[in-house]
């Protein structure tokens, strides 16, 4: 089984400033002159890792790394101003004319799947290839599977109560919506409600992750920096259908067809259902799908890790 690649430190770190005052982290990462790779964190408002690095060979490859709006260490943090998925394509062609790169691979996964498509649907000519795992497709059942009752609370019902525990003697309680009424507590005045929503928002996407427990992967989802742009920016793009058509994905598939695609995608991801892969790769000619039998959603797990490698792997063949 593959392992991740050894700790890499960035030979480059810089902001790239963008419209409405969004200060965006990038590092630079691996071979300069290697293959260009960018990552895609998913979120929205998840960032970027030192883990994020580390699926690529460094000789092979030059690893971009970029904290999208409001997420990680951009600035302003947790910010929902001008913070749509139209504007966060702007933003990495943006950072693919200031670093000079005609063409890159585009690697993300879960809300990265997402925008690594969208991108990939506006500017086909600028991309090598996707490599994708956990996929998004953004639609209003994707998003009601992972909070609203019905979908993944049927299956972790003990979690499911410490999500409900902010909306308790609400009107969430009677009429459901339970996104529209997180809205409200995130985007709210007080305080002490915002980061104990964002808390509790945040550990239930942490806790029903992997196919596993792993306390420390909640941990890290309910620490309060973390929490409060993931459910911030989650909750913002949610309400606004992910700031996309319906359906809108598959029905452009037909634009980047043509591209090499590998998908990796956990049989037991309980945060994206393995039907959106499958969706996907219905209509993706160039594309491979890889179901990895023990594993969730998330991308630490070790089969998960095992089919990344492989992938990056494949495609430094491929562009040697």
């Amino acid at each position: 089984m593959q392992q991740l690649y050894p700790e890499l430190k960035p030979y480059r770190e810089f902001f790239l400033s963008v419209t409405h005052g969004h200060s965006l982290y990038v590092e630079l990462c691996g071979n300069p002159h290697g293959i260009p790779v960018v990552v895609m964190h998913g979120g929205p408002g998840g960032g970027c890792g030192p883990s994020s690095r580390r699926f690529f060979d460094p000789n092979n490859y030059h690893i971009i790394l970029m904290d999208q709006r409001g997420a990680g260490r951009s600035l302003p943090h947790a910010s929902l101003e001008a913070n749509t998925t139209q504007h966060l394509i702007s933003d990495f062609e943006l950072l693919r004319g200031e670093l000079g790169i005609s063409k890159w691979l585009l690697f993300g996964g879960s809300w990265g799947s997402t925008l690594a498509i969208a991108y990939a649907q506006a500017h086909p000519g600028q991309v090598l290839g996707l490599i994708l795992r956990g996929i998004f497709l953004g639609r209003k059942k994707d998003v009601d599977w992972i909070y609203e009752t019905g979908g993944a609370s049927r299956m972790f019902a003990d979690y499911w109560r410490v999500f409900q525990k902010p909306l308790l003697n609400t009107a969430a309680e009677a009429t459901g919506q339970m996104v529209n009424h997180y809205y409200e507590l995130l985007c709210g005045t007080d305080e002490l409600k915002r980061f104990s929503a964002a808390k509790a928002w945040a550990t239930w996407e942490g806790s029903i992750a992997t196919l596993a427990p792993n306390p420390p992967l909640v941990d890290n989802f309910a620490d309060g920096h973390f929490a409060l742009a993931l459910a911030r920016i989650e909750c913002h793009y949610f309400v606004n259908q992910c700031f996309l058509k319906p359906n809108q994905l598959l029905r452009n598939m037909h634009k980047i067809s043509h591209l090499p695609g590998i998908i990796v995608h956990g049989r037991y991801d309980m945060i994206c259902p393995a039907e959106q892969a499958f969706e996907i790769h219905d209509v993706w000619q160039e594309c491979q799908l890889h179901i990895v039998r023990d594993a969730g959603h998330a991308q630490q797990e070790p089969g998960i890790v095992d089919n990344l490698i492989k992938a990056t792997r494949e495609f430094a063949v491929k562009y040697a």
